[in-house]
């Protein structure tokens, strides 16, 4: 029998919180280096899985598969391809990132490390699964650790943050459960495995009915407008690992079942219901942008720029072709390596300067030229800039788009221009201009702070550069399922 890579994936951050429990509560240091080590774990073992991946053969790989609950047909079936397995790698990346920014935390060490290890279990579970019982069962496990954290650690109206973001992501869940279990009962066959459900032919009725129910449940979690309103209520307020998985990782979750469980075993549904998302989506990416403008806090900068950057998404989600879903994957990635960048920094700064008000700081390039460097390049990620991974993901999506949207993909590539005038207002306002003299004895990050923001621009670097490693490997997953489910619809026609 091979290894069971993808099993020792999920279960990496498991065996950390079990390994924790029996840590005295005191040893905090020997709790951050347990959960450093888990969470390294996963990186190694997801840039093996990564590598290792047969792209010539394509398909689900490094397959597991055990019967769980055989007479509902529920099994424990583990696997990925060029669409999970760059996310897998996302998710591994950021929550290594998020250990490292956590490490001068100091009020109930053990508890914490104990729900972000489970949280991002869950996570892992839902790029991992191949079965919808257990891609919702690792959804619910996602979300439900996110309200003790946001709660206990959290800052800035955290109580209200936390509840309300639960509330939305349990309703949207709701929704997906609904189109689970009609999409058991419609087929008859007894199963819940995602592959076999896949392939099955579905009335273009129920198609309609399934996705839409999707497209409600998951657009909650993407977030979609105007089911959004909790997002930059839940960065804000979490702690800042926490903020790090929630968008880079969390919000993925939402545009990752668009795409594994709506587009591919509804394509009649997603035909139909396409224009709407991409008219709703350009809402996204132009709201959230000038919205983001005008705020006055770091935190809210960024989570109403993640609203607009998942409007991109969801346009390469509604465009429905190879490049456009390729570039819809691939700013997942993108973004959720940009956004957690971002949060770590302004993370760092709020943690000595107590402050995140933008009005607040001045020539900070001073005091913290390291954390100067890193916020500029995730600015200029942010903005779309050539040589940065985040490029290559909006030019697939601004291509794909408008061979089917072209009035909307003139109006998202404006949301450029504004997130530009937003990302320079801020660096400009925050890290240079005149040296505020309040912040002289303010350090610079050093030692283990370096970790994420190093680990986390190389990636938008290196994968800028080379981005070729990424989107072949998407597109191995893209293709197929476009030229079997896809290539027949003709999208389009509203715009």
């Amino acid at each position: 029998m091979s290894f069971p890579i993808l099993s020792s994936i999920l279960l990496a951050p498991v065996l950390g919180v079990l390994v924790i429990l029996f840590i005295p509560e005191k040893e905090d240091k020997i709790i951050k280096i347990v959960s450093a080590i888990a969470t390294g774990i996963t990186v190694i073992l997801s840039l093996i899985a990564y590598f290792a991946y047969d792209q010539s053969v394509g398909g689900l790989q490094f397959v597991e598969h055990i019967p769980w609950i055989e007479k509902l047909g529920v099994a424990y079936g583990l696997g990925v391809d060029g669409i999970s397995l760059p996310l897998v790698l996302l998710t591994a990346i950021v929550i290594f990132a998020g250990v490292f920014a956590s490490w001068g935390l100091e009020e109930r060490v053990k508890e914490f490390f104990i729900f972000l290890l489970a949280l991002v279990a869950g996570v892992f579970g839902v790029f991992l699964t191949t079965d919808l019982f257990f891609f919702y069962l690792f959804f619910e496990v996602a979300v439900i650790p996110m309200y003790i954290l946001i709660g206990v650690w959290g800052s800035t109206n955290k109580e209200y943050a936390a509840m309300k973001l639960t509330l939305y992501l349990l309703v949207g869940s709701a929704f997906a459960l609904i189109a689970i279990i009609a999409v058991y009962l419609y087929t008859g066959l007894g199963t819940f495995d995602i592959l076999t459900l896949t392939k099955q032919t579905y009335d273009v009725g129920f198609q309609k009915f399934a996705f839409f129910l999707l497209m409600i449940g998951f657009g909650f979690l993407v977030p979609m407008w105007p089911l959004h309103t909790w997002s930059p209520d839940g960065h804000v307020a979490a702690p800042t690992a926490v903020s790090m998985l929630h968008a880079g990782v969390l919000m993925k979750l939402g545009g990752y079942g668009l795409v594994r469980a709506g587009i591919f075993m509804f394509p009649e549904g997603a035909k139909f219901w396409a224009p709407v998302i991409a008219g709703l989506c350009i809402v996204n990416v132009v709201y959230g942008a000038m919205v983001a403008m005008a705020q006055k806090d770091l935190k809210f900068v960024i989570g109403y720029s993640s609203v607009s950057h998942m409007g991109y998404v969801l346009l390469g989600v509604a465009a429905l072709n190879t490049l456009s879903i390729s570039g819809a994957v691939a700013q997942m990635f993108a973004h959720g390596i940009m956004t957690a960048l971002f949060f770590a920094l302004v993370g760092n700064i709020y943690n000595k300067a107590h402050t995140r008000m933008i009005a607040d700081f001045g020539g900070l390039a001073h005091q913290m030229p390291r954390v100067a460097v890193g916020f500029v390049i995730a600015g200029l990620a942010s903005l779309g800039l050539p040589g940065l991974v985040n490029f290559v993901a909006e030019y697939s999506i601004f291509v794909g788009a408008f061979r089917v949207y072209p009035a909307l993909a003139v109006l998202a590539v404006s949301g450029i221009v504004i997130t530009a005038t937003y990302v320079l207002r801020v660096v400009q306002k925050v890290f240079y201009g005149p040296r505020n003299p309040r912040w002289d004895d303010l350090e610079d990050a050093k030692g283990v702070e370096m970790v994420p923001i190093v680990i986390l621009c190389a990636v938008l670097l290196f994968l800028g550069f080379f981005p070729s490693l990424l989107m072949d490997m998407i597109n191995n997953g893209v293709d197929p399922f476009v030229i079997d489910y896809l290539s027949t619809l003709e999208i389009g026609g509203m715009f």
